[in-house]
């Protein structure tokens, strides 16, 4: 039995993330794959997220049956492994000798071969075997833990979410990471819905907003053409970030890329410029292609060293981030982020906001934004933000959101409970999108 292509696929991305840091959607929507049919695409993508999402949970099933520690086993041999647990364990309709056959053809294909028997060994104990029960703890401790092993998520990082927020919260957070979320777009003209319902993709209503569709059925991906770049792929949660920045004339977003946030405000505000700063040039590139607006300057330029003739009324800064808030989306980050990393992307961040900063004219406004929902790239931030630059104050989100349900573009019943405090916080199973974090900040 030779390995399918999507085993082989999947194989392939598991072991480039682990070793380059890659993102999972990156790869698995890189030309490499565009080879694969629909279906073997889309069990490629089962796999590869599947493992990432389940990875903590797999290697204790593994490590059951291994005559030597996990952290102890060639990264190739682990990779398989785990391929054929997530099989075995959470696909119903994959035949147990498939799974496990193909697994140990892989670990020979990644010349382990000597590995093989053991990987054949380990794998049919699995395939034999019931799940690993575990006596239940109702301390604090023994609830993260708890927390920690049913919804495959670090303890540091379970623990940290019952700190800042609560027990049921972290727990609503972790078991919506474990799942494929689903796919939001935002429509930049009414037209752009009835040509992707012809090619028979059906839309719900946008849950937060009026201009946002959920995917019901169908699928984008590669459907661009079909409606004119008249609709981008973008969570609820972010498209609205984008819209607290309201209207201005000379409009500056830092962080500009994959480019959604500056499609909306290009859209929003026709007749401003816009500079679009970007510091990859490939990323760049393609913020190029997203965003064509004859308004919007793009611009490859590290934001450190940007400067302008004259400043800015509104700013955006959606800052490089931890990423926290679309561990559903982006698993593999959960595997990768250590407790001091937060600190470092806090320096970094800080950075970068008061570098946006000088470029506020008086009476301008700012928007700092994350996507993660750690209080030291947040609230924290922006309250050191504030000690240095003095000249700016925090006004209220819940302003602005009312603002915009009185527009008709927030359709979100409750805008108070978008908020904490005076910042947009947003919180996976509590609310229908990712986790953000957004503060207006006004110059004086």
């Amino acid at each position: 039995m030779s390995v399918s292509p999507a085993r082989a696929a999947a194989f392939d991305v598991l072991l480039r993330i682990e070793q380059q840091d890659a993102y999972a959607s990156e790869l698995l929507h890189s030309t490499q794959y565009d080879k694969l049919s629909l279906a073997d695409h889309a069990l490629a993508t089962e796999l590869v997220m599947g493992v990432l999402r389940w990875r903590s949970r797999l290697d204790e099933e593994i490590a059951r049956f291994a005559t030597k520690g996990v952290g102890e086993l060639d990264l190739e041999v682990l990779t398989a492994l785990r391929l054929a647990a997530y099989q075995l364990l959470f696909l119903n309709r994959i035949p147990v000798r498939a799974a496990v056959h193909e697994s140990v053809e892989l670990v020979k294909r990644a010349r382990k071969g000597s590995a093989a028997p053991f990987a054949n060994a380990v794998l049919r104990k699995l395939a034999g075997s019931t799940a690993a029960a575990e006596a239940a703890d109702t301390t604090e401790s023994g609830r993260a833990a708890e927390i920690s092993r049913k919804f495959a998520h670090p303890l540091w990082l379970v623990k940290r979410w019952m700190n800042e927020f609560d027990l049921e919260t972290a727990r609503k957070i972790c078991e919506y990471d474990q799942h494929a979320p689903e796919t939001a777009v935002h429509l930049a003209a009414s037209t752009a819905e009835a040509d992707l319902k012809q090619s028979g993709i059906d839309f719900a209503p946008g849950r937060l907003l009026a201009s946002a569709r959920w995917v019901r059925s169908g699928t984008v991906a590669g459907a661009g053409g079909l409606a004119g770049g008249r609709f981008a792929i973008q969570d609820e949660a972010s498209q609205l970030v984008a819209l607290l920045m309201g209207r201005g004339s000379r409009i500056l977003d830092c962080c500009a890329a994959p480019g959604g946030k500056t499609k909306i405000l290009a859209e929003r505000n026709p007749e401003s410029s816009i500079a679009a700063v970007e510091l990859h040039p490939h990323r760049a590139r393609l913020l190029r292609k997203l965003v064509p607006a004859g308004n919007v300057e793009v611009i490859n330029s590290d934001m450190l060293d940007f400067t302008a003739s004259i400043g800015f009324d509104r700013v955006l800064v959606d800052v490089p981030c931890s990423g926290t808030g679309t561990l559903a989306r982006n698993p593999e980050i959960k595997w990768r982020l250590r407790p001091e990393d937060i600190a470092d992307l806090q320096r970094r961040q800080l950075r970068i906001l008061s570098a946006a900063m000088r470029h506020v004219v008086p009476g301008g406004t700012l928007v700092y934004a994350t996507c993660s929902l750690e209080r030291e790239e947040n609230e924290a931030a922006v309250k050191k933000a504030l000690l240095s630059e003095p000249s700016f104050r925090v006004l209220d989100c819940r302003i602005e959101l009312e603002r915009l349900r009185a527009e008709g573009e927030l359709v979100w019943e409750n805008p108070e409970s978008l908020t904490r405090g005076l910042f947009l916080r947003t919180f996976p199973g509590v609310h229908p999108c990712d986790g953000f974090f957004a503060a207006i900040l006004q110059k004086s």
